[in-house]
């Protein structure tokens, strides 16, 4: 299944909810635009709902990490929610549970914008 994604705003934060698959050559670049549609608009918080990410590659995780450096010299807040047990074991496995922010579920991730912008992410249990 191709990538698809949902856009809404929740109290002043931009949610996507991505569904499908984030891989090469399967709808990476409407993710990048979006988000650099975004973030060229102002936004300073977005989460990345992969409740319904079905599968990612290495080049999908390279989306998601050119995402965050592109977020994080724009001064946006960019938080992952809801990633699945084999994703969360790659992050683990490459040490970039701790550079992402993610969250078990998008209401967390949503709560955690109002905490200390300094704080640093740490990973799930």
């Amino acid at each position: 299944m191709a990538l698809k994604m949902t856009s809404r705003e929740v109290d002043g934060a931009a949610v996507l909810a991505l569904h499908g698959r984030i891989v090469l050559g399967d709808g990476h670049r409407a993710l990048c635009e979006k988000l650099k549609n975004l973030m060229s608009e102002g936004q300073k918080r977005i989460v990345l709902n992969l409740d319904h990410i079905e599968h990612i590659d290495g080049f999908g995780l390279g989306v998601l990490i050119a995402a965050h450096l592109s977020a994080k010299t724009q001064g946006v807040s960019l938080k992952l929610c809801h990633i699945g047990g084999k994703f969360q074991e790659v992050l683990e496995l490459t040490k970039l549970a701790t550079v992402f922010h993610v969250s078990t579920t998008e209401a967390v991730a949503l709560a955690s914008f109002s905490t200390a912008p300094d704080e640093h992410p740490t990973p799930l249990p």
